[in-house]
């Protein structure tokens, strides 16, 4: 297998804490984003989408997507679980990752890629071009903050986000409070579950990864 990543990006990071936390040790490949290497001919005959990470499997198929990237490998080696060990840890995993993504992660990518000159006419991911859109820029910040409330909500009543187990859903959340300085937005003091639950989190060896 082969694994492409960029080291400073919340995405592929993602997938490395996975891989970390499972002692998987794959082939790396860099795509250079700064460089918009992503854009490339090479890579785009690897993953047309022109984004990361990707993960190509032996048989020369390619995972392009955090999604499908860790069920594969939650398949192929399943210990520790990171995706649920029963029916209902895995929906509330698959819940508090959609939610991560959707309220979070998106906030924060609403924030920054609608205000930044780099990525003037490539608002979103991905090979289409779309311009900026400036009043995405509050309205993504105000999204990230107020979700980070939710987090500290869910951790008052639960040790992590899908129960008493460390999971790819706290991977997911702990990736977006880092993301979230890139636009200068502070974890608040007040969310003090919030602060416990990432003191916690942040010890753990694969956070480095």
């Amino acid at each position: 297998m082969k694994f492409y990543d960029y080291k400073p990006a919340p995405s592929p990071r993602r997938a490395r804490i996975f891989m970390a936390e499972k002692g998987i040790e794959i082939e790396t490949e860099q795509v250079d984003l700064a460089e918009k290497a992503q854009f490339s001919d090479a890579y785009r005959a690897v993953n047309p989408r022109c984004t990361v990470p990707a993960l190509q499997l032996d048989d020369g198929a390619v995972l392009c997507d955090n999604a499908s990237i860790m069920r594969y490998l939650e398949e192929i080696y399943p210990d520790p679980p990171l995706l649920g060990r029963d029916p209902v840890e895995k929906a509330m995993v698959a819940e508090w990752i959609a939610r991560v993504e959707g309220e979070g992660l998106m906030g924060v990518m609403e924030a920054l890629r609608n205000r930044s000159e780099f990525f003037k006419d490539s608002s979103l991911t991905g090979p289409q071009r779309f311009a900026q859109v400036p009043e995405l820029i509050e309205r993504g910040r105000a999204r990230a903050e107020a979700f980070m409330a939710e987090l500290d909500k869910r951790l008052a009543e639960s040790a992590y986000l899908a129960g008493d187990t460390f999971s790819a859903a706290d991977i997911a959340a702990a990736v977006f409070l880092d993301f979230a300085g890139w636009i200068k937005l502070p974890v608040p003091e007040t969310l003090t579950h919030l602060a416990r639950w990432r003191e916690a989190v942040a010890a753990r060896p694969s956070m480095s990864a």
